[in-house]
C-alpha cells in the first residue's frame, strides 16, 4: 500500500514517494523472532518496536512477532487474545497439550502487532532431547551451565515446533538467540523462506569489549581460538549456522558488513539501516519550544546542582551529554573526557564567557542517592519558596500602595522580618566543598573508569572551570527526586549529544538526537555515522559532526572532537537556532517510511525462495572452522541468485584494505596555561546575530547536499518519476 509522507515544513522535498506495487501478502504469513519482543534488554527493542507500524500497515493481520514469555511484561505490555488463523491456534494447542506453554496477544505499542510468547521454563524438561537435535543437525553441543545458549535453544525448538505446522511462511530471525529455530527449521526442510540479521557479530563485541585493536587486525584474529577463550565458542558457532543457513543475510550498517565478512565469513546480501518512527510538527518552531521547555527544566537542576557555586550565567551555558551502556571504551567515553579537558583549557584560554555541563548518562552499581545533591534540590526548592513567598508579599503592598494613589517607599514595602528570611536562606546556600561529580553514591568508586579519568584531568567542579562534569549512574525517569524527566525530554533539553563510538554497529542515540532536532556527534566507525557520510554533503552543517577514528590515532581524534566542540560553543544563539532547523530536517532520511523499503523488500525476495524447491536444501555442519565463505547460500540458490541482486536495494561495496589505527592511548591533558589568543568579541557575534535565513534558499541547500538513502530497482517503463526525484 502507498505511504503518505509526513506533512511538515521542514520535509526533505527531494526524497521520491513510495510507489511500489503491494506485496503479495494474502497466502503468506510473515514472522519476526527476537529475544527482544516485549523485553527490553537491548538496542534491538527499538529496531522491532519502531518498526511494528509500517509492517503491520504492509502485512496487517498477516504479521507476528516471536519470543520468550515473561510474566510482568506479557501483563503490563500484552493484550491477550486469539489467533486469527487456524494452523497457528493448531499449533499452539500442540504445544500446549505437550506441557508447554504458549501465550498470544497483541503488544501494546504502535501498530499493535501480533505477539506470539513462549514460557522458556515450562518446557525445559525437553532439553536434553532438543539438544540432541541440534547436535544431529549441525554438529554444535551447548555446555550445561550457559542458561542463556539453553534458553535460546529452548525457545528456537519451539518456535521450530511451530513452523512445521504451515506453510508459505516467511521468518525473520534477529541476532544468535533467535539462530536456534532457524537452524532446526531448515535442518528439517521445512518449506519457507528465512532472513537472519546480525546487529552485531557476538565475537566483535567481545572483542572490543576488551580493548583490542579489532578493525586494524579484523583479517589476522584466529577466531576459534578467540572465541574458546571466552568461553562462547558454541555460541558463535550458533550463530555461524544461522548467517549461513539463511536465505538472505542482512546487517545494520556498512561498517558491521565488514566484521560479518571476516567474522562470520558470509557477504551480507543487504544493508538494512535502522530507522525511528518520525513524528512531524506542523510548524517548524514546535520543537524549538520543546527544546526551550525541557531546557528550562534541567537549567532547574543545575541551579540545584551548583548551589553555592552558581557563578555562571545559566542562559549561556550548553548542555552536553553522553548517552547508553557503560561501556567506558568501545561508547568513546574516554576520548569525551579527555576532549572536554582540552575544551575546558580552550575556554580559559579564550577568556569565554560560555560554560559547558556535560551529563554522563550511563548505568552503573550504585546503593543510594548522592546526600549532597538531594540537598542541592532541596535548598534550590527552599530558596524558590521563600522567594514566592517575598514575591507574593511585595507584591500586596506594592499594589495596595498604587490604589491609595501613592509611590511606595521601597525601604518599608519589605519589613526586618522578610530581610531576615532572605538572609537565612542565602545562608543555606552556603557550601565548603566543590558540587559532587556524581548524582549516587557509586558502589566501586575507586576502580570506575569514567570517575578515575575525572581525577586524572582534574574537572571537579570548581569555580575556575568552564566544563562542569555531572555523572548521572542511573537511567533517566520522569519519576526521579533528582532531575524528573524522560530520556526524550531530557535529549530535546539539552543542545549537543557526543557519541565518539569506537565500536557502534549502528547508533540509535545519535539518531534519535537527530529526529528531536538536536546536533550530535558520532564517529565514522559507527553505522549512523557512515550512513550520513554517504547521504549527506556537508553533515556539520547539519548538525552532525563526524569524528575520524578509522585513519586518525587517538589523539588527533581526540583533537577533531574538542575543535568540533570548541566551534560549537562559539555559536551565536540564533546559529544554534538555525543548526537545529537543519538538523530536524535530517529525520526524513532515518524515518522508517523511507527505510522501511528495504525490510520490505526482503520478504518479496524470500516470496521467490518459497515457490521454489526449498525442500531439497540440506543441512550440513557449520563448525566455525570448517564453513566455507558463502555456505549453504551459495551452494542451494543459484537459480534465485538473479531475481534477488535485481531486487536488492543497497548492495555492499568493496570495503577491504581499509585501516583504522587505534593506539592504546592519548596523550595526557593540556595545563591551563595562558597565551595571547584575540578573544572572540561581541560585535562579531552581533554581526553573525544578523546572518539572513530564508526558508526557499535551506530547501535548496537540502536538495543539493542531501541524497536519497537508496535507490530501489530499476523503475519500470510504465512508470514516471515523481517531480523532484533524483537519485545518488
Amino acid at each position: 500500500m502507498p505511504l503518505s509522507r509526513s506533512l511538515s515544513m521542514s520535509s526533505l522535498s527531494g526524497l521520491p514517494l513510495w510507489e511500489e506495487d503491494d506485496l503479495p501478502v494474502e497466502n503468506l504469513l510473515l514472522f519476526e523472532v527476537a529475544w527482544e519482543v516485549t523485553n527490553k534488554v537491548g538496542g534491538i527493542y527499538t529496531v522491532i518496536q519502531t518498526k511494528a507500524k509500517i509492517t503491520v500497515d504492509e502485512w496487517g493481520e498477516n504479521f507476528f512477532m516471536m519470543g520468550p514469555y515473561y510474566e510482568h511484561n506479557f501483563k503490563t505490555q500484552v493484550e491477550q487474545c486469539d489467533p486469527p488463523i487456524a494452523a497457528i491456534k493448531v499449533a499452539m494447542d500442540s504445544l500446549i497439550n505437550s506441557g508447554c506453554q504458549v501465550y498470544f496477544g497483541r503488544w501494546l505499542i504502535e501498530g499493535s502487532p501480533y505477539v506470539i510468547l513462549f514460557d522458556i521454563g515450562s518446557a525445559a524438561w525437553n532439553l536434553d532431547r532438543w539438544k540432541g537435535d541440534l547436535w544431529d543437525a549441525c554438529s554444535i553441543g551447548l555446555p550445561y551451565h550457559d542458561r542463556e545458549a539453553n534458553d535460546s535453544l529452548i525457545l528456537g525448538s519451539l518456535i521450530a515446533c511451530v513452523f512445521s505446522r504451515g506453510r508459505n511462511i516467511i521468518a525473520h530471525f534477529h541476532e544468535w538467540q533467535a539462530g536456534a529455530g532457524l537452524v532446526l527449521s531448515r535442518s528439517r526442510k521445512l518449506p519457507m523462506a528465512t532472513v537472519f540479521t546480525t546487529h552485531a557479530t557476538l565475537l566483535g563485541r567481545y572483542l572490543c569489549a576488551g580493548n583490542v585493536d579489532f578493525y586494524n587486525n579484523l583479517d589476522k584474529f584466529n577466531l576459534d581460538k578467540e572465541a574458546g577463550e571466552r568461553q562462547i565458542y558454541h555460541r558463535c558457532c550458533l550463530e555461524r549456522a544461522a548467517v549461513h543457513c539463511a536465505h538472505v543475510f542482512t546487517t545494520v550498517s556498512q561498517i558491521t558488513a565488514v566484521e560479518a565478512n571476516h567474522m562470520l565469513h558470509r557477504n551480507p546480501d543487504v544493508v538494512t539501516p535502522n530507522g525511528l518512527n518520525v513524528k512531524k510538527f506542523s510548524a517548524m518552531h514546535e520543537f524549538q519550544n520543546l527544546h526551550s521547555t525541557n531546557k528550562t527544566q534541567i537549567q532547574e537542576f543545575v541551579r540545584g546542582h551548583f548551589y553555592g557555586h552558581l557563578d555562571f550565567n545559566l542562559e549561556k551555558t550548553l548542555f552536553f551529554f553522553i548517552a547508553g551502556r557503560y561501556e567506558f571504551s568501545n561508547k568513546g567515553a574516554d576520548i569525551f573526557l579527555e576532549s572536554l579537558s582540552r575544551l575546558n583549557y580552550l575556554l580559559r584560554v579564550h577568556k569565554s564567557d560560555v560554560t559547558v555541563v556535560a551529563f554522563f548518562i550511563m548505568p552503573a552499581k550504585t546503593n543510594n542517592f548522592n546526600v549532597e545533591t538531594l540537598k542541592g534540590q532541596a535548598v534550590r526548592k527552599q530558596l524558590w519558596d521563600t522567594a514566592q513567598f517575598a514575591k507574593e508579599k511585595f507584591g500586596k503592598r506594592l499594589y495596595e500602595a498604587l490604589l491609595r494613589g501613592e509611590i511606595p517607599d521601597m525601604n518599608k514595602i519589605l519589613d526586618r522580618d522578610d530581610f531576615t528570611i532572605m538572609k537565612r536562606a542565602i545562608f543555606a546556600t552556603q557550601r565548603h566543598t566543590l558540587p559532587p561529580v556524581t548524582t549516587h553514591n557509586m558502589l566501586d568508586d575507586s576502580t570506575d573508569q569514567i570517575l578515575a579519568n575525572v581525577r586524572r584531568i582534574g574537572l571537579f567542579n570548581s569555580r575556575n572551570d568552564r566544563v562542569k562534569i555531572i555523572f548521572h549512574p542511573e537511567f533517566l525517569s520522569s519519576t526521579s527526586p533528582l532531575l524528573p524527566m524522560d530520556y526524550e525530554e531530557f535529549v530535546r533539553g539539552c543542545h549537543l549529544g557526543v557519541f565518539p563510538s569506537y565500536y557502534e554497529p549502528w547508533g540509535y542515540t545519535p539518531g534519535e538526537c537527530t529526529v528531536m532536532g538536536i546536533p550530535s556527534v558520532t564517529t565514522n566507525l559507527s553505522g549512523f555515522g557512515c550512513f550520513m557520510e554517504e547521504h549527506v554533503s556537508d553533515p556539520a552543517a547539519y548538525g552532525i559532526y563526524i569524528v575520524d577514528r578509522r585513519f586518525r590515532s587517538a589523539d588527533e581524534s581526540c583533537n577533531q572532537l574538542t575543535k568540533f566542540l570548541f566551534s560549537f560553543c562559539q555559536q551565536s544563539r540564533r546559529q544554534r537556532i538555525i543548526q537545529r532547523n537543519r538538523t530536524e530536517r535530517l529525520s526524513d532520511l532515518l524515518d522508517w517510511r523511507y527505510l522501511g523499503r528495504v525490510s520490505r523488500s526482503l520478504p518479496d525476495r524470500d516470496c521467490t525462495l518459497c515457490r521454489n524447491d526449498i525442500s531439497q536444501m540440506g543441512l550440513r555442519g557449520v563448525r566455525p572452522s570448517t564453513v566455507p565463505t558463502m555456505g549453504l547460500w551459495s551452494r542451494v540458490s543459484q537459480t534465485c541468485q538473479p531475481f534477488i541482486k535485481f531486487q536488492l536495494c543497497l548492495v555492499l561495496p568493496q570495503t577491504e584494505g581499509f585501516r583504522y589505527p587505534r593506539p592504546p592511548s592519548v596523550p595526557p591533558s593540556p595545563s591551563a596555561s595562558l597565551h595571547s589568543t584575540p578573544h572572540h568579541s561581541d560585535e562579531e557575534d552581533e554581526e553573525e546575530d544578523e546572518e539572513p535565513y530564508d526558508e526557499d534558499d535551506e530547501a535548496e541547500r537540502d536538495r543539493q547536499n542531501i541524497k536519497v538513502p537508496f535507490t530501489l530497482a530499476p523503475v519500470p517503463r510504465r512508470k514516471k518519476k515523481q517531480p523532484g526525484e533524483y537519485g545518488n
